[in-house]
């Protein structure tokens, strides 16, 4: 039988068109334009994921450019942190990095070819005259008083301009469009303006800097980009991209626009994503509960499940809203398959197995990860005084509790089966604080002559031998799963304020105590967790990546 063939996906079917017609001799060229403002977030995945799988498709490169045209808001960190992501979802632009301020000469004689067409002028209109000059999306603009400079006037304030000689604000220089046009984006839009800012990269050397919508496009044309692939914000744009390449007689890249990834419980813009920072509801960029990319490598999300959600979610022409329990499903299962199995007790309470000989410690033989048997298996230290899950253990218990209670047997994993005999509770508070049990020496694991048998199997840690360890339990940050869809309320509103909570004393099994940051594990019973970047063999730190419950409907 002949393999089934994915069906395209409308892009697709576009490059594939471009290919059989011989348009650009075949060459397909995509690229990534991050602006340099902020960290990426789940949006940028699904972005990163278009361009470079494209590519790698159909045997084609892509670019790696920042679109750094706004030194207000830009800085050299947001630069590193950008490549940093991209590299750990597994892309490479092999050295193909550029940056729009490398065409800032070429976008400034791009502007002074428009000028000598009669196609931009210099207006000395205030912000407020331009944006009443629009009109609105039902009425049509109005001229500016200084649409009508000569060609000679215009050229003589543009480099004016460039040369620093009117403050910030004073003028700018706007492409004589369509003012009619329904399309706000074509009524005269502002090419340049006047900013004294420092860039990151290009200091003090210019004072004039590109608006987006005339870098963008003239900096695909100067790559040679074939396929400009851009969210679906970007769609009323388009004309204007492509008015752009007309009159200046480019190389004709083509936007085409996709729907942005909205996932449930998350949101996406950097300006918000900023005020959570600024205010404290979060510890920086990089928290686990925060949807960057920073924000989920720390929780422990795996780059080939985020890959994954990408596939899984295709690529869309309407914007949607994606459940985020498909994307935890895609995170259990790489985590399913590849996450050591490890024993930590979370809120513990001492078993005290009474006939167990004192003093003595035996290694007990446990499994690294049943999904992979090639992983192996490890020794776990086990000992007389042991550690469990408090709710292991219940006085009264009732009829379908198969874990340890007054009289009843359990196995510890992969040691040996105990029976309660007595407990201890705390006067005060009546609360239990120690569990004695007994222990029978022939029902060790893997050589159990003992016959019996035992409903439920618990897990534990040796007490001499356990590292206390922080593990910090994480749910969603919004309670709301659109925060920033409900007019007149303010998304800091649906801010979870349970979205963090800090267990500083775990009990886990000594091998953790060298757990490397971002290394992932499955504490078994309990959940996926990752090592913190704060993690040291002291004082070891885990984040809760994800439960074990799979509540995705599609999922098991």
């Amino acid at each position: 039988m002949e393999d089934k063939k994915e069906p395209l996906n409308f892009i697709e079917e576009f490059i594939e068109e471009d290919i059989r017609n011989g348009k650009h001799a075949g060459r397909i060229h995509t690229r990534f334009p991050p602006e340099p403002n902020g960290y990426l977030h789940i949006g940028h995945c699904k972005a990163i994921w278009i361009n470079f799988e494209l590519a790698k498709k159909y045997g084609g490169k892509t670019n790696l450019r920042f679109d750094d045209t706004n030194p207000t808001t830009e800085d050299t960190e947001y630069v590193d942190s950008i490549k940093g992501d991209i590299h750990w979802l597994g892309y490479d632009w092999e050295g193909r990095e550029y940056y729009a301020s490398d065409y800032f000469g070429q976008l400034y004689e791009y502007a002074l070819v428009l000028i000598r067409k009669g196609l931009a002028y210099v207006d000395d209109s205030t912000q407020e005259e331009i944006a009443a000059q629009k009109g609105t999306p039902s009425q049509p603009g109005t001229e500016s008083p200084y649409r009508s400079r000569s060609i000679e006037e215009n050229f003589d304030l543009f480099e004016r301009m460039k040369n620093g000689e009117f403050p910030d604000g004073a003028r700018v220089l706007r492409a004589k469009g369509d003012l009619t046009s329904p399309n706000m984006h074509m009524r005269d839009p502002i090419l340049y303006r006047i900013k004294r800012d420092h860039h990151h990269r290009t200091g003090d050397d210019w004072l004039i800097y590109p608006m987006y919508d005339f870098a963008h496009g003239q900096s695909d044309s100067i790559e040679g980009i074939t396929h400009s692939l851009c969210s679906l914000e970007f769609i009323h744009h388009r004309p204007l991209y492509d008015w752009f390449i007309e009159k200046l007689e480019i190389f004709p890249s083509r936007q085409i626009e996709f729907a942005r990834m909205n996932v449930s419980y998350m949101i996406t813009s950097k300006r918000r994503l900023l005020k959570l920072v600024n205010e404290g509801h979060v510890s920086g960029w990089d928290d686990p509960r925060m949807p960057t990319i920073a924000g989920m490598r720390r929780r422990g999300y795996p780059a080939e499940a985020l890959r994954e959600f990408c596939k899984r979610t295709g690529v869309a022409k309407r914007d949607n809203l994606i459940e985020i329990e498909l994307l935890e499903h895609c995170v259990r299962e790489v985590l399913n398959r590849d996450a050591l199995r490890v024993m930590a007790v979370l809120d513990p309470v001492k078993l005290v197995i009474t006939n167990y000989p004192a003093g003595q410690t035996e290694l007990m033989e446990v499994e690294n990860n049943p999904e992979a048997p090639e992983t192996g298996s490890r020794q776990v230290p086990f000992s007389g005084e042991l550690y469990i899950e408090r709710e292991d253990f219940m006085e009264e218990p009732s009829k379908k509790f198969f874990r340890l209670a007054p009289g009843q047997m359990v196995r510890l994993k992969s040691a040996y089966i105990i029976q309660c005999e007595d407990f201890v509770k705390d006067p005060a508070t009546g609360q239990v604080t120690e569990i004695h049990c007994t222990y029978f020496p022939e029902s060790r694991s893997g050589n159990d002559t003992s016959g019996l048998k035992a409903k439920g199997t618990l897990h534990w840690v040796s007490a001499a031998q356990a590292i206390d360890a922080e593990v910090r339990m994480y749910e969603r940050l919004f309670t709301d799963p659109e925060p920033t869809s409900h007019e007149g309320k303010d998304f800091m509103e649906f801010v979870n304020p349970e979205s963090l909570r800090v267990i500083s004393h775990a009990q886990v099994e000594p091998g953790l105590r060298d757990a490397v940051s971002g290394q992932s594990y499955q504490f078994i019973r309990k959940g996926y967790f990752s090592a913190d970047a704060d993690s040291t063999p002291e004082k070891p730190v885990f984040n809760l990546t994800a439960t074990l419950k799979d509540s995705w409907k599609g999922g098991n």
